[in-house]
């Protein structure tokens, strides 16, 4: 349930906070010591480049709203699911959180989350929501979460270096072969094109665009699909860019998606699968890159485009003890300035669909092919809140790497894949 939805004048202002009794303070973020309210928010470190003055401003706006204090700690993302688990574990959840879409499900139904459906809709903001947003957050019609941002992953290529050589940007699968097949004998120093094993979303782009799903809906039962035909083509494709045509390298099959950026960073790699959020991370240590960069979507094996992840944060309230502060706080960062300056700063997409439209009609070169996936090849993984288990048993991780490493062939780890997977989805 939802609880009943707000009013303007519950907000709580600097004189009303001044006179609230110490013992009536029992939020989690409630730091105990000054005898005024505190909030803490955890948000994930690394996204925003520059995150610190951000976070000084918000601290400075919440205050003036509220008169209460902000404590903001960031967490690694790859710590950050096990780091909620245990706190829920441990009763020590923050006041709110940036949530993964994709962990919306999960900790929704754990009773980790308020459902913020009424309050969304009483403040008037459900129908300006970027709609996959709200559909990774919305669990049998409770909202776990505000949509704060949103990304997706496009096709990266060193735009100076193709040019020297006068290559183009693939829009085939066959053309991204070719071009890297080039690549190899050209720039014999460069991985062509790195084919990680540690993260997820590279290959799901491969599975969709070959027509495959990772898993399907059937009734209220999911099972996997990561086995069909469809979508071992897809992995079978992506796979043997590393394992038969020989332009990867050996390390990539552990590389995170960080590790994958580092390696075009460092003039390593010549062409990757990355987020639009990477732009502003190269372009912050050095602006050059805006002339070295090139970005297209995902191409199809035919053409059009393969589908990519389009996913973000949420900012969920772990059911504070002071829930009308933590809708303060998460209106605050959602809507408006502060949600235009984290999408601005990080080289995200706001979560607001009137923000989102205002940032592709910029039609900056850099953001456009971005944005082009984003609306006309997006797609979700699983919206259930077993996947969320799935992805923390790096089910699809291990997959492509015991492909890469030999130990097993595409179909055999296809099928062990979907074993893991519908044991989960059945348990």
């Amino acid at each position: 349930m939802g609880r009943p939805p707000l009013r303007r004048a519950r907000r709580l202002v600097a004189g009303a906070a001044a006179v609230l009794s110490l013992g009536a303070l029992t939020a989690c973020g409630d730091d105990g010591g000054d005898g005024g309210d505190s909030l803490q928010l955890w948000i994930m470190e690394g996204t925003n480049p520059d995150a610190e003055p951000y976070v000084e401003s918000l601290k400075e706006a919440f205050e003036e709203q509220t008169g209460a204090t902000l404590d903001v700690q960031f967490i690694q993302w790859a710590d950050a699911h096990d780091k909620i688990t245990t706190a829920m574990a441990g009763d020590e959840l923050p006041d709110v959180a940036e949530i993964g879409t994709t962990w919306a499900p999960e900790f929704g139904a754990a009773g980790a989350l308020t459902d913020l459906s009424e309050t969304i809709e009483s403040e008037g903001l459900a129908d300006d929501l970027v709609p996959a947003l709200r559909e990774a957050a919305t669990v049998d019609g409770a909202v776990y979460g505000m949509p704060w941002y949103a990304g997706t992953r496009s096709l990266m290529y060193r735009k100076d270096i193709f040019e020297e050589h006068g290559l183009q940007a693939p829009t085939t699968w066959d053309e991204l072969r070719d071009v890297a097949l080039q690549l190899k004998e050209l720039e014999p120093d460069m991985i062509p094109f790195p084919v990680i094993g540690g993260g997820e979303y590279s290959v799901d782009a491969f599975i969709w665009g070959a027509g495959g799903q990772i898993a399907e809906q059937d009734g209220d039962q999911w099972h996997s699909t990561i086995n069909s035909p469809e979508a071992v083509e897809g992995i079978d494709f992506y796979t043997s860019l590393a394992t038969e045509d020989d332009v990867s390298v050996a390390a990539a099959s552990t590389w995170l998606e960080t590790d994958q950026l580092e390696s075009f960073q460092n003039g390593q790699s010549a062409m990757v699968i990355n987020g639009n959020w990477t732009v502003n991370t190269l372009l912050a240590d050095d602006p050059s890159w805006a002339d070295k960069i090139g970005v297209v979507p995902i191409p199809g094996p035919e053409g059009g485009f393969s589908p990519s992840f389009v996913g973000g944060s949420l900012l969920g309230e772990f059911n504070s003890d002071q829930p009308d502060l933590a809708w303060d706080l998460i209106e605050l960062m959602s809507t408006g300035d502060f949600a235009s300056q984290w999408a601005e700063s990080s080289g995200y997409f706001p979560g607001q669909q009137s923000l989102l439209d205002a940032v592709v009609a910029e039609n900056d070169p850099l953001v456009a092919p971005f944005a082009q996936q984003m609306s006309e090849a997006g797609a979700s993984v699983p919206v259930t809140e077993a996947y969320g288990t799935i992805q923390g048993d790096q089910v699809v991780t291990r997959m492509v790497q015991e492909i890469l490493s030999g130990d097993a062939s595409v179909q055999e780890a296809a099928d062990e894949a979907a074993a893991s997977m519908d044991e989960t989805f059945g348990g």
